[in-house]
């Protein structure tokens, strides 16, 4: 693994009430995450936990995400959630593309840029994800998927904020399913998004964005994983309900580091 600090990024989806999510959250404390930084730890549960989770993570190093955000900064968009909305919560990242985002509820890249655009402007780090169907895998189609996704997420993303930018790579066909990419497989795609970065913002910038996998990470396949040299971390869904499970992931992504 490279030398940026890893990141092990918690998505709960619709999943844990308020309540719930600080019991959760006490667990992970416990475990001593969010005491060090050796490795960041973001934890992005339902919107209507953020403000009991924002409480209880108060005073660690652990940060707080959202898992969507409107590109509008107001207005009469029933049922969504503003980037200022998000700050007044002490909201830092926000998960925006998702695969369920775009295959559920329609998203597509034009929607998706304009959120990236309307974070950085509030000051938010998007984790942008991108990422092939299983037939787009099987077609040879995977790279050009990325490409396109990457190129239009990040159109008009000026230079001097593409380092606030976290781009998470998760092959669809993986995730709540058991499959994983195997770690060279992740690797290749994560090669490929690290030069396609190269491209649009130079070498150096490239090589301080941090790139997350996020195809199914678990306990025991994530040592492999954080091994490759372009994985920075993980996108972690149903692994980050999971008290132990989730712990032993940042202690995997701390342990990755002294290779």
């Amino acid at each position: 693994m490279s030398k940026r600090t890893p990141l092990i990024a918690g998505n709960w989806k619709m999943n844990k009430t308020a309540t719930e999510g600080v019991e959760l959250v006490k667990e992970i404390s416990a475990a001593s995450v969010g005491s060090h930084a050796s490795v960041n730890v973001v934890l992005c549960p339902p919107f209507t936990a953020l403000s009991a989770v924002g409480q209880a993570i108060e005073g660690s190093l652990i940060a707080l995400g959202a898992q969507n955000i409107h590109d509008k900064a107001n207005g009469a968009f029933t049922g969504e959630i503003s980037a200022s909305m998000l700050r007044n919560l002490h909201v830092t990242h926000v998960i925006i593309g998702h695969s369920e985002r775009r295959s559920i509820f329609g998203e597509d890249d034009a929607f998706v840029n304009r959120k990236v655009l309307a974070a950085l402007s509030a000051t938010l780090k998007p984790i942008l994800c991108v990422g092939e169907l299983l037939a787009e895998r099987e077609a040879n189609q995977t790279m050009e998927v990325v490409r396109r996704q990457l190129e239009a997420g990040l159109a008009g993303v000026p230079a001097a904020k593409a380092e606030s930018v976290i781009i998470a790579y998760e092959p669809v066909w993986a995730i709540g399913t058991g499959k994983t990419a195997t770690p060279a497989m992740a690797q290749e795609v994560h090669a490929f998004i690290r030069k396609l970065l190269a491209q649009q913002f130079g070498a150096d910038t490239a090589a301080r964005i941090l790139i997350l996998y996020g195809g199914s990470m678990k306990p025991d396949n994530a040592d492999a994983l954080l091994a490759e040299q372009d994985i920075d971390g993980g996108l972690i869904g149903g692994a980050a309900l999971d008290a132990k499970s989730f712990t032993e992931l940042v202690r995997i992504a701390a342990k990755s580091l002294s290779r």
